[in-house]
């Protein structure tokens, strides 16, 4: 039996993106299916957060209200197991080898798009949809599907879904890729969808609360005392564990005579570096090591190629130059010092909109 085209699932958060990529989609004539996630969280009694921010019963309930105001089938996958072997099992790895992680990047990568994808499978439905500031665009000359910016430069989101393959880009769709935030909030009210979610979208992590963090790693990794020290080995104080800090983090660092600026942690002799200037050289740097690096395209470029390159999401990415040292190391280049350069997060490269992929920055 042929797949129907007109059916399309749409992965729902109960927020207010995927909320109008679902009424979107239904006046563009497609048949709608909603999805939604079921994640979990931390559990233990000091995580301020209950329930995932991504699948609350609240986001829940909304979501279903919108499929039932559109008359659209709903459906919730439970998918706890999964997300805590691979996005938290993720995140508790790469803080303990005192790196910051980046669990929404992996996230897409290793569960929500696969398994919108294995439900649509399942029921023999072609095309995926999310709320995602982004667009997909088949290349005429390469056959090859890329990855495109977002009309909204404050709101893109392709820094996320950088690790997206070939065969996914070539069946998903973004309603909101020609959309900014203003019009999509229009379109809101316009259609009186005065229930979308009121959680607070800057929550940096979906599954445990930001002021619940310390005593996450204090459980899951303990406590590993050493040294903070200056940039010329001064001892300052001390630090309960490497896996407490990022570098270019200001707060939390709790010396006299600050503010200080975490620039380096040196894992061999457990010493956390700071300097007390914002701008102090030793925290900007033109050079960066990728591993585990992904190219939508599928090809690894040949020779050194020029590319704008973000470090971290919100950035508005900085130009440079990509040279491909092995099968999984490159080396990226900025043309100017970047601030803040983090081992564990995503480098992810650009040629105008188009983006390339991405690599972990070492």
């Amino acid at each position: 039996m042929e797949s129907n085209n007109k059916k399309i699932v749409v992965g729902l958060s109960g927020g207010v993106d995927s909320s109008v990529s679902l009424l979107l989609l239904k006046k563009q004539g497609y048949e709608p299916i909603g999805v939604s996630l079921k994640y979990s969280s931390w559990k233990n009694k000091k995580n301020l957060l209950k329930e995932n921010i991504c699948c609350s019963t609240e986001s829940f309930n909304i979501a279903k209200k919108v499929c039932h105001k559109l008359k659209v089938p709903y459906h919730i996958i439970d998918e706890r197991v999964d997300f805590e072997k691979k996005v938290m099992g993720y995140f508790l790895s790469v803080l303990k080898k005192k790196k910051t992680p980046n669990p929404c990047l992996v996230c897409n990568r290793l569960v929500k798009f696969n398994k919108l994808f294995e439900f649509a499978k399942k029921n023999n439905i072609k095309y995926v949809a999310t709320g995602h500031y982004a667009k997909v665009r088949k290349n005429k000359k390469t056959n090859l599907y890329e990855l495109i910016k977002g009309k909204d430069s404050n709101k893109d989101q392709s820094y996320f879904l950088c690790l997206l393959k070939q065969n996914q880009l070539k069946n998903i769709i973004f309603p909101l890729g020609d959309y900014t935030k203003e019009e999509v909030y229009k379109i809101a009210k316009r259609n009186k969808f005065n229930f979308f979610s009121k959680i607070r979208q800057s929550q940096d992590l979906c599954f445990i609360d930001n002021k619940s963090i310390k005593d996450y790693l204090k459980k899951e990794i303990g406590i590993e005392p050493g040294d903070i020290v200056d940039n010329k080995g001064n001892v300052l104080g001390k630090h309960q564990g490497l896996h407490f800090y990022t570098i270019g983090q200001r707060k939390g660092i709790n010396l006299p005579n600050g503010p200080w600026w975490v620039v380096k942690k040196d894992i061999k002799t457990n010493q956390l570096i700071v300097v007390n200037k914002e701008n102090d050289s030793a925290l900007f740097n033109k050079k960066v090591i990728i591993s585990n690096y992904y190219f939508i395209s599928g090809k690894i470029p040949e020779k050194v190629i020029k590319v704008k390159a973000k470090i971290r999401f919100g950035q508005k990415g900085s130009s440079g130059k990509l040279c491909i040292k092995n099968s999984n190391t490159l080396e990226l280049i900025f043309n100017k010092p970047q601030k803040a350069i983090t081992p564990g997060q995503w480098a992810v490269f650009y040629q105008g909109n188009v983006c390339l992929g991405g690599g972990v920055i070492e």
